[in-house]
């Protein structure tokens, strides 16, 4: 298969010679030591109280020598684990499995409130330190996430996402000027209000003083209960959101404070417009709804924060117009561009539907992959490797939830985000899902260890499963990135001279004790052998025993 790439061909290679070092090595030993227990007289009995007199005759220099020889063995294999992986041993172990079992405590212990402080402090902090993404197929509040509570009786949203959809709209829908307008002054206020329903109230007083668009987005997105309604109100506001933009247009360049009202008016009427189109699209009036986006690109083409590509590729995908697909993904799928798991997975979509039809693991196995297949496999791997969370979700192996109104890129609810609307584009070409699952898991192993070194994109954020969980409702188990298990070899070494430095040491303190144990363990070891050896003595004659002993 193709998944076993240069790097597992490698891991494999150095795992094999290891092993092979470790067995023969191994072998060499114990072949010594029966060739010591086995000598003339054949009595294995009769060897056991010459062993235990041996080992309790070392001296200390030998329990020396072994544990400094062990020590200069694990550190060898330490310095070439981090020469190879980038990391040292003790801290992967430390931070990877020793941290979560102490549950991150400090070694200073202050009191509890402090420390529920800090934790807490720590944890905004490594939020904040992530770039959290407006998502750009954002549900309705009114129309579908409430809807969804008034069914389950839980929340969708939590509170920090709705806090940054807060903060999204006072930055988009507000401007310095507003209190000059008391429409615009009652919105500005509406937009910090925590009650939904005194948003709501706060938007209906707007309009009873003046036709504002903000007021009809405030009630579109919250009040209104289905997509028809929702509609209704943003055409209405598109109306009032044009009228005003024409005004602002025209006074621009008449001061800062023009220009920022220019600003503001130019993203009321962008927001109106896209929400228009995924109206369209969500009541099936799909090519209406490409046509839109598409003019809506070119009329304001620098507006890039809303994202409103993906909307369009989303949109192409339900009409399975691929070839217009692609041609959106050439001009998005930059190296300059901020990549996303829309971009990411599209592209690795539209590959692997040239080859999925046709694609069986067993005959890949036999002939090898063709080019085609080779690059859908490789779009895939770089695919899962910018998000690893998506496959579970497109293979069904991990439920969907309602996808957040932002999401962490590379995350947990990017990965929702994108599976909740693009999984039935997979399910539509066929044997996609087979080809993902067949090939998806073999890019954790093009990966470097440690997984944050990264392959194709730049390493991976350490703090993303803490944002996904304040961005993620509770009840939702948040995906955490793959971890790689720690090569057998290593943990077998680490063992093996743990335990060596350990015996020698009991040994130099308790020399007696041990030799007792020591004698019962081989006294136990080999009570079967020597049982074999009596019977196989009591066959044979004794004439014939003598001379193979003696050879």
């Amino acid at each position: 298969m193709a998944e076993a790439g240069t790097g597992f061909l490698e891991q494999l290679k150095s795992c094999i010679v290891w092993s092979w070092t470790y067995l023969w090595t191994l072998w060499f030993f114990i072949m010594l030591f029966l060739v010591y227990i086995l000598r003339v007289p054949l009595k294995i009995n009769d060897n056991l109280t010459t062993v235990s007199m041996f080992l309790n005759t070392l001296t200390p220099k030998f329990y020396v020598a072994l544990t400094g020889t062990s020590s200069l063995i694990s550190g060898l294999i330490l310095w070439w684990y981090f020469r190879k992986y980038g990391t040292s041993f003790i801290e992967q172990v430390s931070v990877s499995h020793l941290r979560p079992l102490l549950g991150g405590v400090d070694n200073s212990a202050p009191s509890a409130a402090s420390a529920a402080n800090g934790e807490a402090d720590s944890s905004r902090q490594s939020v904040s330190e992530c770039k959290v993404w407006r998502n750009p197929l954002n549900l309705f509040r009114g129309a579908e996430y409430n809807r969804y509570t008034w069914v389950t009786g839980r929340e969708p949203l939590t509170y920090y996402d709705m806090n940054l959809s807060a903060q999204d709209h006072q930055t988009f829908f507000t401007c310095d000027t507003d209190h000059l307008r008391p429409a615009d002054a009652i919105m500005q206020k509406a937009w910090r209000e925590r009650n939904p329903q005194a948003r709501i109230s706060a938007a209906h007083e707007a309009l009873e003083l003046n036709e504002c668009a903000t007021a009809y987005i405030l009630l579109a997105e919250e009040e209104a209960t289905t997509i028809v309604e929702a509609e209704k109100l943003f055409k209405q506001a598109l109306k009032a959101g044009e009228g005003c933009y024409r005004r602002s247009q025209q006074l621009q360049h008449h001061g800062a404070q023009y220009e920022a009202q220019h600003r503001r008016d130019t993203n009321v009427l962008v927001y109106i417009k896209r929400r228009l189109a995924m109206c369209a699209r969500k009541l099936g009036r799909t090519r209406e709804a490409v046509k839109m986006m598409r003019d809506l690109m070119k009329e304001f083409p620098l507006l890039s924060m809303f994202n409103i590509h993906e909307n369009l590729l989303e949109a192409l995908l339900e009409l399975q117009a691929y070839a217009d697909v692609q041609a959106v993904l050439a001009k998005y799928d930059d190296i300059s561009l901020p990549k996303s798991a829309t971009i990411c997975y599209t592209a690795a979509l539209l590959k692997a539907r040239a080859v999925s039809d046709k694609f069986s693991p067993e005959a890949a196995s036999r002939r090898g992959l063709s080019t085609a297949e080779m690059n859908a496999v490789e779009a895939i791997h770089r695919a899962v490797e910018f998000n690893p969370h998506v496959p579970k979700y497109l293979l069904e192996m991990k439920s969907l939830i309602l996808p957040p109104e932002h999401i962490l890129k590379r995350g947990d609810s990017e990965a929702i985000a994108y599976a909740f609307f693009h999984l039935q584009h997979w399910k539509r070409v066929e044997g996609a899902l087979n080809l993902l699952h067949c090939t998806w898991e073999g890019t954790f192993r093009m990966i470097p260890y440690p997984l944050e070194k990264g392959h194709l994109f730049y390493p991976y954020p350490i703090c993303t499963e803490t944002a996904d969980r304040e961005l993620l409702p509770s009840f939702h188990e948040v995906s955490v990135y793959p971890k790689k298990e720690l090569p057998f070899f290593i943990l077998f070494t680490a063992g093996l001279c743990s335990f060596t430095a350990m015996l020698a040491l009991l040994t130099h303190q308790f020399p007696e004790l041990m030799g007792v144990f020591a004698k019962a363990f081989l006294s136990t070891l080999f009570a079967p052998l020597n049982f074999v050896m009596e019977k196989v003595e009591s066959i044979l004659p004794s004439s014939l025993w003598h001379q193979l002993t003696r050879i």
